[in-house]
């Protein structure tokens, strides 16, 4: 079965808006990865000030192919003129991140109607 990646991100509430346009603006940057097969972006409602970003993957080594290659460009200024000294990247939205590491052990979708 496939394996689950959330992100749980610390993020100011000063900084929530900042944070979603950075995701909005880089949609559809993991969708074509060998693997990928759901992402969601996870507003707090209330009680803490983590965002999840949960992602999953057909297998470990399908996520740490994305790790090493379109996710590690992306967060180096890959493919936007990176390798430019002159050039700051944004401050980060969040101010603290944590990773967890799940495997599906069961699954359920809701029933066909008819």
């Amino acid at each position: 079965m496939s394996i689950v990646k959330i992100n749980a991100l610390t993020v100011p509430a000063e900084q929530r808006e900042v944070l979603e346009q950075r995701f909005a603006s880089r949609a559809g940057a993991v969708e074509g990865s060998d693997g990928f097969e759901w992402f969601e972006l996870l507003r707090p409602v209330e009680g803490t000030d983590q965002y999840l970003v949960y992602t999953r993957w057909r297998s470990e080594e399908d996520f740490q192919a994305w790790m090493e290659g379109p996710m590690k460009a992306a967060h180096q200024g890959g493919g936007q003129g990176g390798g430019e000294g002159g050039g700051e990247r944004p401050k980060p939205a969040a101010s603290g991140s944590a990773v967890w590491s799940f495997e599906v052990v069961q699954q359920a979708a809701p029933k066909p109607q008819g």
